[in-house]
């Protein structure tokens, strides 16, 4: 292990129905699943953590979901926004796109910062850098003293062009920040590039979450004799303190995880192209990986767009709580609303609603026996009468109801990888489906069948991948600047000195995360033809291979260009917008091998009835480990602590690296 690198790390994944850990020391991996507490996400980390023995890891790296919660809930800091004088309103305004285009009713969420909390700054700043208006440390005071009168706890300061003069915003942050003042966030430092509207949305989300994510790891970590690291959204970790000065970089970490270990997992068996198909409890997240984890740095959370770094992941609200009902119309609709943890699906015990858990559960591919919440098996009986009066309102049987269930499910979960695939140029027959998440074994086949994928992949312990990807997540920082540079040749050297100075920038920052050792660099630049308005990242390549020099890079992005759009314009003058730098440090553990201990033996714990396609099959019910005695036909299921799988008729399993179960459709 390098330097960075944990004797003992416990990877945590928070979801919306259970808490996924991943203990990895020199023993080898323990796994556990325990319930969600959505009221306090940190109840469940810490009471999973003593039930796994966790409390004494030496590190412990943590997927959060709370800053994702506050703002889809609204249960953020009283935030204020100041901005230069007349673009109050950036963030109302917005970009004026219609998302229900022919809904007169239609009406737009408020804003997270209401008209009378946002502030205009007596300055103003050139699309050149060069001041119009200087900002007086009198009028500075003035609008710090309307700003603490408001009651606001966390501030958001955005100036017109804070990217390429960013003294104003830091006359206000000093001023803001005196005698205890509450946390103050400027854009220069939160996403320094152009786009007046997604950046001020960027730092405002930021202040928003702060106080609720700063509360929330510290009293996490006050609890741990541990270290702890929290996962981004990039894929990347960084320590808590770090995450409490960006939490907005943590949003969407838990998918993101999972991604990255889900990437690892099938690339090192072989796969470079995959579809990774992630179904949880409340919501599924897909992502194609075509030699790569994709990146973006342009997407949204609640109709918000959010700049900063991520892993481009698509998610529909389709899961194993999703509840199930027949709309006004008699059709039969599955999600996107969720049971949940509290009171979760029917079987849990709790619930009432059916949901595809209790679908699965009377369609015989979950046994009653399998899986246990609260220390009691699945509840049969409970999950039968749910589909009995689903089923009553379509005039079907139980059985019936529930083949319907998981057929709408698997087409809502289909359709979302067709979006990522099909609809970019991608044809879903050429990859791989790399399937986990507590759900994702018991739909891969079906879905894969039904776009035409051959081959699926199910890691050796899916229902906890998320969790595994925490432990092996690079330790990263990723830093931007709008630079707006353009010339024939293109101007590179300029750019390189501004990646050079994002790189400066971020090793003090691993330096300060305590990462002494070996961090590799990564820099790409945002090009685009001069009149276009949006860009596309191309690597910008120092080590000779073609992209460092202007010709180099110009024919490189004439090529991403071709392959995203179908077409490129050679002769076009081209425009250096935005440059990007990457670091990354070795994560918590090893990839490693995970063996699932006990005998080889192709001799079936049990026999159940399977629905299959309106038909009842004897189905043998068998334990993963059958894998090691030779290839398993189905149908059958492969049943193991954190899931099921389903092998439906005409497809095949067999053994692959580090525990891979492999499922292919029979020739």
């Amino acid at each position: 292990m390098s330097s960075t690198q944990a004797a003992v790390v416990v990877g945590v994944d928070v979801g919306g129905t259970f808490t996924d850990l991943y203990l990895v020391d020199g023993d080898g991996v323990r796994v556990h699943k325990t319930p969600s507490t959505p009221h306090d996400p940190s109840e469940g980390v810490l009471r999973g953590l003593r039930e796994i023995g966790g409390m004494d890891a030496v590190l412990v790296v943590h997927g959060s979901t709370v800053a994702t919660n506050a703002v889809l809930e609204g249960k953020g800091a009283k935030t204020a926004l100041v901005t230069t004088a007349g673009f109050q309103d950036v963030l109302e305004i917005g970009r004026q796109d219609r998302p229900s285009l022919y809904d007169v009713w239609v009406s737009r969420p408020p804003p997270l910062v209401p008209e009378e909390r946002r502030f205009g700054a007596p300055e103003r700043v050139a699309s050149d850098g060069s001041v119009i208006k200087p900002l007086t440390p009198e009028s500075a005071r003035e609008v710090v003293a309307r700003v603490r009168a408001s009651g606001a706890e966390a501030v958001a300061v955005c100036c017109l062009f804070s990217f390429l003069r960013p003294e104003h915003e830091r006359m206000l942050r000093d001023a803001l920040a005196e005698d205890g003042g509450p946390l103050v966030y400027v854009s220069h430092e939160v996403l320094p590039e152009y786009r007046e509207y997604e950046r001020t949305a960027t730092t405002v989300i930021n202040a928003f979450v702060a106080p609720v994510v700063e509360r929330y790891l510290a009293r996490l970590a006050g609890s741990l004799s541990s270290g702890l690291r929290v996962v981004q959204s990039s894929g990347g970790s960084v320590t808590a303190e770090a995450a409490m000065r960006r939490p907005i970089e943590t949003i969407s970490g838990g998918p993101a995880g999972g991604v990255a270990g889900a990437y690892r997992l099938a690339k090192d068996a072989g796969y470079e192209r995959t579809i990774c198909f992630d179904m949880g409890g409340t919501s599924t997240d897909v992502c194609l990986c075509d030699g790569g984890v994709p990146p973006t740095n342009a997407w949204s959370l609640a109709g918000l767009p959010i700049g900063t770094p991520a892993i481009d992941i698509y998610s529909v609200g389709a899961g194993g709580g999703s509840i199930a009902r027949v709309d006004a119309g008699g059709a039969l609709v599955v999600g996107p609303e969720s049971a949940g943890a509290d009171p979760g699906p029917a079987a849990y015990g709790r619930g009432e609603a059916p949901t595809v858990t209790d679908a699965n559960l009377v369609l015989g591919r979950l046994g009653a026996g399998d899986f246990t919440v609260a220390g009691r098996p699945l509840d049969l009986d409970r999950a039968r009468a749910a589909l009995a009066r689903l089923g009553a309102a379509m005039g079907a049987a139980p059985e019936d109801a529930a083949e319907g269930v998981v057929r709408v499910a698997n087409a809502n979960m289909a359709r979302a990888i067709r979006v990522i695939s099909v609809e970019r140029g991608h044809d879903p027959r050429r990859f791989i489906l790399t399937a986990f998440g507590g759900a994702g074994p018991l739909h891969a086949c079906e879905v894969a069948e039904s776009l035409g994928i051959p081959r699926v992949l199910i890691p050796a312990r899916p229902g906890v991948l998320s969790a595994m990807g925490m432990t092996v997540a690079e330790v990263s920082r990723d830093y931007s600047r709008t630079v707006m540079l353009s010339g024939t040749p293109l101007p590179l050297e300029e750019a390189r000195r501004a990646a050079d100075g994002l790189i400066e920038q971020g090793r003090a920052a691993m330096e300060a995360m305590g990462i002494a050792g070996h961090v590799e660099t990564a820099t790409s630049l945002d090009l685009r033809y001069h009149g276009q308005s949006f860009e596309l990242t191309i690597p910008y390549d120092r080590d000779g291979h073609g992209s460092e020099t202007p010709s180099g890079l110009a024919a490189a992005f004439h090529e991403a260009h071709r392959l995203r759009f179908g077409h490129a314009h050679d002769d076009r003058a081209i425009e250096i917008v935005t440059a990007r730098v990457r670091l990354e440090a070795p994560g918590a553990a090893d990839l490693g091998a995970d063996s699932l201990a006990s005998a080889a033996s192709s001799t079936p714990r049990e026999r159940r009835a399977v629905h299959f396609n309106g038909v009842a099959h004897d189905t043998p019910i068998l334990e993963r480990s059958a894998l090691a005695a030779g290839p398993i036909d189905g149908p059958a299921i492969v049943a193991q602590y954190d899931t099921a799988a389903v092998i439906p008729p005409g497809w095949s399993a067999r053994s692959g690296p580090r525990g891979n179960m492999i499922i292919e459709r029979a020739e």
